[in-house]
């Protein structure tokens, strides 16, 4: 009997995952898993595709300055989001995981990160917008280059920061093969302060997770605000990143 998309969903969901991957992205991509699952397609391929798309996505932000353009970027980058999500889908659904497959997906997701704030900025400076003083720079202001060449640097020093800690030299411990079948499991009893802190954690994963609510921002016509709101988080997370390194590596 053939595997249907809601089998695949169920099956192949991420243990730990965003809300907006858990009720709408992957139920998506669970269809798209059912569609190229009898293929050849490999789910390195749909890595490849949806970088792909990401990069028509950027070039789109670029180009298309206008309020009818930056939905139609966002529109583009969410459907190349929808292959990143069905990638793993697609190895999990297949029993080929891998940590090569893993380490390339992250990769991937590395370069996007900086092509969308590069791409961000350069729409800011080609349009105008609300500047980091909170009033509105002009088109063709300097100051949105100069922080486009700020936020690249803050998102790959914070991306850099992610793989140090995250070596299992440092960590401890190392991600093995069958930690990529992990699926969601039923949701356990927690005390109310728990609860709370899962709820805070939740929205701020949310938060700085661009996919989630991009699409939010360009529906208001506020990329701009939005470019300063993910660098901002980067920073937090960089701050945050090297003092917890300040403190394990500078005691005597």
């Amino acid at each position: 009997m053939p595997t249907t998309a809601a089998q695949i969903y169920r099956e192949t969901r991420k243990k730990h995952d965003q809300l907006f991957n858990t009720y709408v992205m992957r139920p998506i991509a669970a269809v798209v898993v059912r569609v190229v699952a009898p293929s050849r397609v490999t789910p390195n391929q749909l890595t490849l595709l949806n970088l792909g798309l990401f990069v028509v996505a950027a070039a789109m932000l670029i180009a298309l300055p206008s309020w009818t353009g930056g939905l139609a970027a966002v529109a583009v980058l969410e459907v190349s989001y929808c292959f990143d999500c069905a990638d793993g889908m697609l190895a999990r659904h297949k029993k080929l995981a891998s940590k090569t497959g893993h380490l390339f997906d992250f990769f991937t997701d590395e370069l996007k990160a900086l092509l969308l704030v590069a791409a961000l900025a350069v729409r800011s400076w080609r349009g105008g917008g609300l500047g980091l003083d909170g009033r509105l720079w002009e088109p063709g202001d300097a100051r949105f280059l100069l922080a486009g060449v700020a936020a690249v640097v803050i998102v790959a020093s914070a991306i850099s920061l992610t793989n140090f800690v995250r070596r299992p030299e440092l960590s401890g411990r190392e991600t093995t093969v069958e930690a990529f079948y992990e699926t969601a499991a039923a949701p356990a009893h927690v005390s109310p302060l728990a609860r709370v802190a899962s709820l805070a954690g939740t929205f701020l994963r949310w938060l700085n997770h661009y996919p989630s609510h991009i699409w939010i921002w360009a529906l208001l016509g506020r990329m701009d605000a939005y470019f300063w709101l993910y660098v901002a988080l980067n920073a937090l997370y960089l701050g945050r990143g090297w003092l917890g390194l300040a403190v394990r590596f500078g005691r005597t």
